[in-house]
């Protein structure tokens, strides 16, 4: 290797060519060994986009690793392969994946919210699957704050804009909003598709003088040190960075996608990987080194759509809708013919070799030669365990005497506070976002016209349905994140098990602020230590995701947000359960622990202004049972509706189920209990069931059965909501309020 680079013209480099790219002094160090001499500027920068956190996980990968991965439904490891991989029946398998875009985002909203859905689904078809539905999960600062109204116009605009245009539905999602996420909005796409289980293609290289094709879009400048971008704090000169924001284009994948399924179709394939971050590098590195091949590439033979196009920056380019193939000897003119039909550029950029080796060539000069591992996870990329302490504030948090806080003291106080809390943007109503995206695109999503807790997504031509959900409680995380992570992943399976689902494994992405903060990194030890908790509690293995550290600003870090995508399957579509209330007359019955808490509830932090607190009550084994209960009441045909209890209490909850068909309710609570934790609170493990009189002493039988604790709450209505034998008048005047504050603010 020493001869051949001298053949290299570009200039060598030092630590501190090195640390302006953001590599550690014993990182480039660790490059000059592996090389056996100093790295050129191209080298170098491929090492740091690579190495960096973004595409390395170096500073998460340690403790990435005791997240519980194994499960009987599960076809690939978390990491093998471009997204997760799940067995669910009848010859077909789900790939599924959840990403953050959440630098580009706060830069160019647009644009990063943009990329960052074409790039999930990229990754999800990529492996021979079609894309059938889209969720995602977004967090923002105070909506009343201009900036943030921009920001959020701008993501949701570019989610809709890319989504609709691409031809895949949105179909759920969550929206959160604090001050932490002021400077540093948070958006998290997952994509879920359908293959044929034996027709699914690995990103891997392999076999020697087989073809090496760039197909799709041409390579311009944007998106360059992206992966590097996306792996520091967001600063007042973050707006420097622009052009490390990438430029998507729908219409494009659209092509791309079914080029792509129809060329997998003529079983020329050997390996597919998408161009996400670090570009080139990152899919030539990758898919070589799973293969233990190398490969040669001529950069001068990449479709370019700017000229003047350095080395380093082909290799860099993150420009979106492209991707690397590999394919057989022999059958090049079969994969060019599908992708000439589908006017997509298809060129052979290069070659995959025996020896382990990867060189880049420009106008026959070597520009770079590196080892095949050496720029990937499991290679030479560094793994760093990073020191944590306990937050300073937790400590103010355990000590939170909830019985300090004044209860609610008449019936003025509780309307002034049921409004205030269905009227917050993190409680109210979601339709000015949902709006903007087309849910309804090939006909796939159950959850329109017949609401659940997890959105429904029809998988044709058998009896099944997928059930999906993201969740998490950032405020909840905050505040304890080992039990608030297990919280998430608690949700997630509860409103899969509401909605009549199984749950059966789970994406993660993330987000946290920067690493070498010791107080962050024990936020991100602790979240991995309760997801793994409940991921092996409900046997839902982790299949992969995605890390976003350096979420922070000169104000602090957000709030640690590891977004919990999960996904389930509907044995039978029959047992679809809708969260909403279905008849005048049956019993409204809550099933679980009644706990006089709460803590951490949208009422104590946003109504109260408490800003120090413990996670609201949960046990894990409580829950586990919870759910156990649900599943045999739903395939029992016992209840008639499902609805945790989550954000904004059983106030919330009972109201969301009234909504949908206009029905009211009549309640009453216990006397030994305070009004606003009964009404308010957000004690985990509790559903909010409806059922038929008739079948009233089956549903206590069952939770007898299983040592579940029920409190019948009241019945169903006409329109009126009555409380403890007070009316707060009709569903259309909360309805009204529930409606109301995303128009106010975003209209």
């Amino acid at each position: 290797m020493q001869n051949a680079i001298q053949k290299i013209k570009n200039p060598l480099t030092d630590k501190n060519i090195a640390k302006q790219l953001g590599l550690l002094e014993e990182e480039f160090d660790r490059i000059v060994d592996i090389l056996g001499r100093i790295p050129n500027f191209t080298e170098l920068s491929m090492f740091a986009a690579m190495w960096s956190e973004h595409c390395s996980y170096k500073n998460s990968l340690y403790w990435l690793k005791q997240l519980p991965k194994e499960g009987k439904h599960l076809l690939a490891k978390a990491g093998e392969e471009n997204a997760g991989l799940v067995d669910i029946g009848d010859n077909l398998a789900c790939a599924f994946k959840i990403e953050s875009h959440n630098h580009p985002s706060a830069i160019e909203p647009y644009q990063g919210a943009a990329t960052g859905v074409g790039g999930i689904n990229r990754d999800i078809f990529t492996m021979g699957a079609r894309p059938i539905a889209q969720m995602n999960s977004l967090r923002f600062g105070n909506i009343a704050d201009k900036k943030t109204q921009w920001l959020i116009k701008g993501v949701v605009k570019g989610i809709g804009d890319y989504g609709n245009a691409f031809g895949v539905p949105t179909v759920g999602g969550e929206v959160f909003f604090d001050e932490s996420f002021s400077t540093n909005p948070l958006v998290n796409a997952m994509s879920v598709g359908i293959v044929d289980k034996n027709k699914t293609v690995k990103a891997i290289a392999e076999g020697e003088g087989n073809p090496v094709f760039i197909v799709g879009s041409s390579t311009g400048k944007d998106g360059i040190h992206g992966a590097a971008f996306a792996s520091k704090d967001i600063t007042q000169n973050s707006v420097d960075d622009l052009p490390a924001v990438q430029v998507g284009d729908p219409f494009q994948e659209k092509l791309l996608l079914e080029a792509t399924l129809e060329v997998i179709e003529t079983g020329a394939v050997v390996g597919m990987q998408d161009m996400g971050a670090a570009g080139i590098t990152c899919s030539t590195s990758e898919m070589s080194a799973k293969g233990n091949h190398g490969m040669i590439i001529w950069l001068d033979k990449v479709p370019l759509r700017q000229v003047d196009m350095q080395p380093f920056e082909i290799l860099l380019s993150e420009s979106q809708e492209r991707m690397l193939v590999v394919v057989k000897k022999g059958r090049e003119e079969e994969i060019k013919k599908v992708f000439e039909k589908w006017d997509l550029n298809c060129v052979q950029i290069g070659v995959v070799t025996k020896e382990p080796v990867l060189r880049y060539y420009f106008y026959d000069e070597l520009v770079a030669e590196i080892p095949s591992d050496a720029l990937v996870v499991g290679g030479g990329a560094p793994v760093y365990i990073r020191e944590y302490k306990e937050a300073e504030y937790y400590a103010k948090n355990k000590s939170l005497d909830q019985f300090k806080v004044p209860d609610i003291k008449d019936t003025d106080e509780f309307e002034k506070v049921a409004q205030h809390l269905l009227a917050h943007p993190n409680i109210a109503s979601k339709h000015w976002v949902y709006e903007q995206y087309d849910s309804m695109v090939r006909i796939n999503n159950m959850s329109t016209n017949y609401p659940s807790d997890a959105s429904i997504v029809n998988i044709h031509n058998t009896s099944k349905a997928l059930a999906i959900s993201v969740d998490c409680n950032s405020r909840y995380v905050y505040a304890d994140p080992e039990i608030g992570t297990a919280i998430a992943v608690s949700e997630a399976a509860r409103n899969i098990v509401c909605s009549g689902g199984i749950p059966v494994a789970i994406t993660n992405c993330l987000n946290f602020g920067n690493p070498y903060n010791p107080e962050v990194y024990w936020q991100f030890v602790g979240a991995i230590k309760g997801m793994s908790a409940a991921c092996k509690k409900f046997d839902t293995p982790v299949t992969g995701g995605n890390v976003s550290f350096y979420n922070q600003s000169e104000s602090g870090p957000v709030f640690p947000t590891p977004t919990i995508g999960m996904l389930g399957i509907l044995e039978d579509k029959k047992l679809q359960t809708s969260l909403a209330f279905q008849q005048i007359g049956d019993s409204i019955v809550l099933v679980g622990k009644v706990v006089d808490d709460i803590a951490a509830s949208e009422y104590l932090y946003s109504y109260r202004n408490v800003k120090h607190f413990p996670a609201p009550y949960f046990n894990l084994d409580e829950e586990y049972n919870l759910h156990q209960v649900i599943k045999e009441l739903i395939r029992n045909s016992i209840i008639k509706s499902a609805h945790d209890i989550s954000d904004g209490g059983l106030f919330t909850t009972l109201c969301e189920s009234a909504f949908p068909n206009k029905l009211g309710f009549e309640v009453n609570k216990p006397v030994d209990i305070r009004t606003d934790a009964f009404y308010f609170g957000e004690a985990q493990g509790r559903v909010v069931v409806s059922v038929n009189k008739d079948k009233l002493e089956a549903l206590k039988q069952i939770c007898q059965k299983l040592n579940i604790p029920y409190l019948i709450l009241g019945k169903v209505i006409e329109k009126s909501i009555i409380i403890d034998e007070k009316e707060y008048g009709n569903i259309d005047k909360w309805l009204h309020i529930y409606n109301s504050t995303f128009n106010k603010y975003l209209d």
